[in-house]
């Protein structure tokens, strides 16, 4: 494989360059990046020149983890099709969780925009529970690349909900709820699972217990479950959400 050979438009010669400018940022050996990355020196010096060929991904995303940098792996397909693709799996799975709380007696609003001090963004679910007066700002992901952003991403919205409550419901929350869904195939549990100890202090609360406060959202929330779009029947959210919220059609009692 030669040094032009592109990986989602960024060819190999730049990835070895950006592995080395990052090595020596942090005043680092090659032989140093190679312990930390548990591989030789030799494949070290052979990806910083841009010869990557043979080298897997898992090996690529050690190296960068090495240099304290977050690899992403990029994919084209069809001339951007794959983005239209990837796009129906991320609407499926909104509506499916958006249908789920409508049935558990949730106001939703699907991508509530919002532009407030220089941040501009939109929130994937934003739910209002009126008897507890209670938003729940939601984050959908058919896959996780950097954990970093999305948690600061999640917790800029968090911080503007008292504002978008407000404004789109027109009233004050008495609490502020958060909810990360990951759709559930094998790598994303897989990824999530390698990911606790940064996951976990940001959403502690999963599978049952989940479901409980969907029914009765009393108290703090943030929690993460996982959905399958296209698998299951679209009441249900794995870790058995949906067996604890289909019973109550009205919304739940404050």
């Amino acid at each position: 494989m030669s040094g032009r050979h592109h990986h989602g438009g960024v060819n190999d010669l730049t990835i070895g360059r950006t592995i080395r400018v990052l090595r020596r940022r942090l005043g680092m050996r090659q032989i140093d990046v190679a312990v930390r990355a548990e591989v030789s020196q030799q494949l070290i010096s052979r990806v910083e020149c841009g010869r990557i060929g043979g080298v897997s991904v898992a090996t690529l995303r050690r190296v960068f983890a090495a240099v304290d940098a977050d690899a992403v792996t990029m994919v084209r397909w069809r001339a951007g099709q794959l983005d239209r693709l990837l796009d129906e799996d991320h609407a499926e799975a909104v509506a499916r969780v958006a249908a789920l709380l409508r049935r558990a007696g949730w106001l939703v609003i699907l991508e509530a925009s919002f532009s407030e001090y220089g941040e501009r963004g939109s929130v994937d679910i934003l739910a209002w529970h009126a008897a507890s007066r209670t938003i729940l700002v939601i984050e959908v992901k058919t896959s996780i690349t950097s954990t970093e952003e999305l948690l600061r991403r999640h917790d800029m919205k968090t911080r503007l909900a008292p504002k978008l409550a407000r404004e789109r419901f027109g009233d004050a929350p008495a609490q502020i709820a958060r909810l990360l869904v990951v759709t559930g195939s094998a790598a994303n549990r897989t990824r999530v699972r390698r990911l606790d100890a940064l996951l976990v202090p940001a959403h502690p609360v999963r599978g049952r217990a989940v479901g409980a406060w969907l029914r009765r959202p009393i108290g703090d929330l943030r929690g993460l479950v996982f959905t399958t779009p296209g698998a299951v029947p679209a009441e249900r959210i794995r870790g058995n959400v949906a067996r604890r919220v289909r019973a109550t059609a009205s919304p739940p009692a404050a």
